[in-house]
């Protein structure tokens, strides 16, 4: 009961961003128009602060976790190859490629990573999982925007792709906290609170626009789409992952931390990133929601198995 309520408490705050939203829509207090200009607003303005601070905030962190991180970013990029290959195969449609590409490799592990990790392991496993967050997530938001650039349509210019992924909000979030850590550079208290807060802020936007634009008329149409994605999102890479984690002998914990980089949901990000790239918003939005409310169940199955099995 521990454990599935630690995933209840993991999962229903991003619901409930989500409900508020379509609430307010529901109840005409906005509109599609505005959403849309209020989606482009977090996308240029607030995540990349949050790419910023997420790897500000990690200056002077020792990231010699080795065998975890190798694990992970491999994992990651072998996912990504063998999906580059099968999506296109089975979907037509470019700006759904790019979206449910992402949605199957790409998770909330900022945010789902501490709290998980240290409600199994308490405060002995917070330092791995943190490192963890500062190597996967650029890793994550880079790679999306070349996924969701290279899909974007029209004839492939590299040049084009790669100066369109440098001017990216997200990268050039990344290429000035990079700056700042190079120089030593470190923000006046005055001025980091407010960029924590702003960074903060960001998901919760993102989600109560993404629950103000959902449409679940399209949802029964994309269900062929989303069942799928969701099922090897939150269930057979983990279970693959998990197997990598006995092959290569991990500690418990170094195996719990490997799976919440791959077993929690799509990451909120997606939402507005495929919205502004091209990319199919809508079922970038319903992938996000899906799979969020599923992994509920699923991480607590996972914590259950794991436990049961004696493997954390």
């Amino acid at each position: 009961m521990t454990h599935f309520l630690t995933a209840v408490n993991a999962v229903v705050p991003f619901l409930i961003y989500i409900a508020f939203g379509y609430g307010v829509k529901a109840f005409g207090l906005t509109d599609e128009a505005f959403l849309r200009r209020f989606n482009t607003l977090v996308f240029r303005a607030f995540f990349p602060i949050m790419m910023f601070y997420n790897l500000y905030q990690n200056a002077g962190a020792q990231l010699h976790i080795g065998r975890l991180a190798l694990t992970g970013i491999l994992g990651e990029i072998i996912l990504i190859g063998l999906l580059m290959l099968t999506v296109p195969q089975l979907v037509r449609e470019n700006p759904r490629r790019g979206v449910l590409i992402q949605a199957v490799y790409r998770s909330n592990f900022v945010l789902f990573a501490v709290p998980l990790t240290e409600s199994i392991f308490g405060q002995s496993g917070v330092a791995l999982s943190a490192m963890m967050v500062a190597i996967i997530v650029p890793f994550f938001n880079v790679t999306a925007v070349i996924i969701l650039e290279y899909f974007r349509g029209g004839t492939f210019d590299l040049w084009k792709l790669v100066k369109n992924v440098l001017t990216n909000p997200l990268i050039l979030g990344a290429l000035a906290a990079g700056l700042f850590l190079l120089l030593d550079i470190r923000l006046p208290a005055c001025v980091e609170k407010p960029v924590s807060q702003f960074s903060a802020l960001t998901t919760p936007l993102a989600l109560f626009i993404l629950g103000g634009s959902l449409q679940f008329s399209s949802l029964k149409k994309d269900l062929r789409l989303i069942l799928p994605a969701v099922l090897t999102k939150l269930v057979l890479v983990p279970a693959a992952m998990v197997a990598v984690s006995l092959a290569v002998g991990m500690e418990p914990l170094e195996r719990f931390v490997l799976l919440t980089v791959f077993a929690t949901p799509t990451a909120a990000a997606s939402f507005p990133m495929a919205q502004n790239m091209g990319g199919d918003g809508a079922l970038a939005g319903e992938l996000v929601v899906c799979s969020t409310a599923f992994s509920i169940l699923t991480i607590f199955l996972w914590v259950f198995f794991l436990k049961y099995a004696g493997l954390i």
